[in-house]
C-alpha cells in the first residue's frame, strides 16, 4: 500500500472512532446498543470491557481484519509496536493504537486510538473511557505502549 492510500486509511479509521463520540453505556455497566455491536465484533455478549473490542471494531469498519481481539494486551505484540527510537523520532501516526498500562493489574488495561500527537500530550478517541466513547488529552508519560496495525 503507498503512502497515499495508508494516510487515507489511516483518515478512514480514525474518522469511523470519532464518528461514535458520545455513545454511551445505557442499561448496566458495558452494555448498550452499540457497545452490544462493538462486543460481538469480537465474539464477546454483553458486560464486557469494551475498549479493545472498539479499536478492533474500528478497523473492522474500514475492511482491516486485524486486530480484532477484546483483550487489550493482545492488541500490543512486540512486532507490531513502536520503539523508542521511532517514538523519540515522531513516527506515530493517526488511528495508531496505545496503551495504558495498569500497575495494580500489572499488564495493559486499557487502548485507544492515536488522533494525533500535540507536544507532550496525545490526543484520542477511546472507547469505554467514562463508560463512553470521547476524545481526550493524555500526558505521553501516561502512554505504556503505542502500536502500527497498517503498516
Amino acid at each position: 500500500m503507498n503512502k497515499h492510500n495508508t494516510d487515507l486509511l489511516r483518515q478512514q479509521i480514525y474518522e469511523i472512532a470519532a464518528n461514535e463520540t458520545g455513545v454511551r453505556e445505557m442499561g448496566g455497566d458495558n452494555k448498550g446498543p452499540e457497545i452490544s455491536e462493538y462486543l460481538a465484533y469480537v465474539g464477546l455478549g454483553d458486560g464486557y470491557e469494551w475498549c479493545a473490542a472498539f479499536a478492533s471494531w474500528c478497523y473492522g469498519q474500514a475492511g482491516r481484519s486485524m486486530p480484532r481481539n477484546a483483550w487489550s494486551p493482545a492488541l500490543f505484540p512486540k512486532a507490531r509496536c513502536y520503539t523508542k527510537e521511532q517514538l523519540l523520532k515522531g513516527d506515530v501516526r493517526q488511528a495508531d493504537l496505545f496503551a495504558i498500562y495498569s500497575s495494580q493489574l500489572k499488564r495493559i488495561h486499557h487502548v485507544g486510538l492515536v488522533k494525533a500527537i500535540d507536544g507532550p500530550m496525545l490526543i484520542s478517541v477511546e472507547g469505554n473511557s467514562h463508560d463512553r466513547v470521547e476524545s481526550r488529552r493524555r500526558p505521553l508519560t501516561t502512554i505504556y505502549a503505542i502500536a502500527n496495525w497498517i503498516d
